[in-house]
């Protein structure tokens, strides 16, 4: 199993500091959905897992999530790439819960329902808290500069996981990985 999780906003879609709450809002960074098509191609499994608080702080509702996540899959598809799975945290901080980002709980999730080894597993963000996640089971991180990935870099370097792969985006990502697996050409 080739698995691959991606966070949502900033890495496949714009962010907002005043949170994506729309269908409207939720805009595809440049690539985006190029990248999950070659990913798809290369025969990854490509999953999102994002925290949505934005629910509990009431800002939109299930319908806005649902239809936002609508979208994207449509543009995958458009693109030729497939979403195999969305898991969504919408939960505050305060509430503890195991399942809201830096903590685990939608990771290893994940990695049950797909049967996937943690050492395999790419997870990709662009804040620190998506690849504590994934560090957190032994996965490897990915960060994009996309969204708040380049304030990330800036700002905790010195905190992110050990052999943390830093790209310009998903697209370069995707790219990076599709390359690796590309069988060598003899000379």
């Amino acid at each position: 199993m080739k698995l691959i999780i991606l966070d949502r906003d900033g890495v496949i879609n714009q962010d907002r500091d005043d949170f994506v709450k729309s269908v409207d809002e939720w805009i595809p960074i440049e690539g985006s959905m190029d990248a999950i098509a070659f990913l798809t191609e290369a025969g990854y499994t490509v999953v999102v897992a994002t925290n949505q608080s934005g629910i509990a702080r009431k800002y939109f509702t299930m319908q806005d999530l649902t239809e936002m996540h609508a979208k994207m899959h449509r543009l995958a598809v458009q693109a030729g790439g497939i979403i195999d799975g969305i898991w969504f945290c919408p939960h505050l901080d305060a509430d503890q819960c195991s399942c809201r980002k830096p903590k685990p709980g939608m990771v290893q999730d994940i990695l049950e329902r797909f049967q996937a080894d943690a050492a395999e597993t790419w997870l990709v963000g662009d804040s620190l808290r998506d690849l504590q996640a994934i560090d957190a089971v032994g996965g490897k991180s990915a960060l994009v500069l996309t969204g708040k990935g380049k304030k990330t870099l800036v700002e905790k370097e010195a905190e992110l996981p050990e052999n943390t792969q830093v790209f310009d985006d998903l697209l370069a990502f995707a790219q990076y990985l599709t390359q690796q697996d590309a069988p060598a050409h003899p000379a």
